[in-house]
């Protein structure tokens, strides 16, 4: 037999929530939430290694 699957909601930031994406048969994104909102959620929030010189692995 098949085991049922739950699904459960991720863990999301509360800017995000609601927060939906998938690709079409296009193989074009479809989101809930606009790109350029998206855009900036992360960047207040994510920090880009290459502008902060991260860690560099020799």
């Amino acid at each position: 037999m098949a085991k049922k699957e739950e699904k459960k909601k991720p863990n999301v930031h509360e800017s995000l929530e609601g927060f939906n994406i998938k690709i079409n048969a296009f193989g074009e994104m479809e989101t809930t939430i606009p790109v350029d909102k998206l855009n900036a959620f992360l960047n207040e929030n994510v920090e880009d290694k290459k502008l902060t010189g991260g860690d560099e692995e020799e």
